[in-house]
């Protein structure tokens, strides 16, 4: 059954994803094409949706391609939690974004398969944004163990050692407004959280293990002072007087780490909304047209290839246009912070160790599949 886009609360936009048999627009959490009414799943090796042919045994060929050529849906399909695909070889049940989940929700109390569904898509956006920066989620051969998720009851959502936790509760939109105005705090999401935690898994990835430790320290402050300590004081005492002055939010200004946490999620955002405005023809860099300029603009893969200081100037546009949007509309604003100098740095300290890492990454792939190809010849 197809999931009618207009009905569903989370629904994500991303890059425009096409069916593969008639072309018609479809959406990252469809499971059939409603014009061709062919069956779609999402390719994570090509972060492509594809249409598919049922075939014997629970499998799927893809349209257009090989009859050799075959998938099948994740084991999350049958709970109705996943629409991602997985190799008819592949002798592991699950796809690389539910592979991560270490807890599921407990599915015998109430409300559990709702919220898990909400967390998945969640956590499934989250993982296309890592999937398309080719960063990895195994520990990329460092010490550093696999990303990993427990979707839990009754947990403080947080970061630990790799493991997300997030507690079920804040799939429920009620609680999340409830929380968010007992910790005073602009903005909160299911997809934010995610990206915040993340970000501490990442840090040890691309900031620790990858040889940046003192220009982290030289932006974001030393991080070595106690960590909980910190914490509590913040809760206590509040943010920093001058904390607009030096980072993305208040929070960010309790702890060096939140403060990358923090300007790591607000990255993300950045990148992820910039795609789907170009994708859904919003493009920012329209406030400027000039008779006469070319049109329609050279489009960039936002997430490898465009520069830090072009993702600020289509970023900073389209924050306007959206906030007036939603203010017109009655709403806050979409996007409710300011951007002082100091954390533009620190935004372009996370754009660089990005791409720093995904080329490090590649040349090691490309140097260790040299001798191999050499071999054969």
């Amino acid at each position: 059954m197809a999931v009618a886009p207009a009905d569903h609360r989370l629904r994500f936009e991303m890059k425009t994803f096409k069916c593969t048999n008639c072309n018609s627009r479809v959406y990252f959490e469809n499971v059939a094409c409603i014009a061709c009414q062919h069956a779609l799943g999402f390719d994570a090796s090509t972060t492509e949706m594809l249409a598919l042919t049922a075939q014997p045994d629970g499998l799927f060929k893809r349209v257009g391609r090989a009859a050799d050529s075959l998938v099948r849906y994740c084991a999350n399909a049958k709970p109705g939690v996943c629409n991602w695909l997985t190799s008819a070889d592949d002798l592991n049940p699950f796809c690389r974004a539910c592979d991560l989940n270490r807890t599921i929700p407990n599915l015998a109390e109430y409300g559990s398969l709702a919220a898990w569904r909400e967390l998945e898509l969640a956590k499934k956006r989250l993982v296309y944004s890592l999937l398309r920066f080719r960063l990895p989620t195994d520990g990329g051969g460092s010490s550093i163990g696999p990303l990993t998720f427990d979707f839990v009851r009754n947990m403080m959502t947080g970061h630990l050692d790799g493991v997300i936790t997030v507690n079920v509760l804040e799939a429920d939109a009620v609680e999340r407004e409830r929380q968010r105005q007992i910790f005073d705090e602009p903005y909160r999401s299911l997809l934010g959280h995610l990206r915040h935690e993340c970000g501490h898994y990442y840090w040890r990835l691309l900031v620790e293990s990858g040889g940046r430790i003192e220009d982290f320290r030289r932006l974001f402050g030393d991080e070595q002072p106690d960590y909980m300590s910190a914490l509590s004081r913040h809760y206590s005492e509040g943010a920093s007087a001058d904390w607009q002055l030096r980072h993305v939010s208040a929070y960010a200004s309790c702890h060096p780490h939140e403060d990358w946490a923090e300007t790591w999620a607000h990255y993300l955002h950045m990148v992820d909304a910039v795609e789907t405005a170009e994708a859904t023809g919003m493009e920012p860099r329209a406030a400027g047209f000039i008779t006469g300029s070319i049109w329609p603009f050279k489009t960039y893969d936002v997430y490898r290839d465009e520069t830090f200081d072009a993702l600020m100037e289509r970023w900073i546009p389209l924050t306007i246009a959206m906030n007036s949007l939603s203010r017109s509309m009655g709403h806050h604003d979409f996007y409710p912070f300011v951007i002082p100098s100091a954390a533009l740095e620190k935004l372009e300290f996370v754009h660089s160790a990005i791409r720093g890492t995904v080329r490090q990454t590649t040349q090691r792939q490309n140097q260790a599949a040299a001798p191999a190809v050499a071999s054969q010849r």
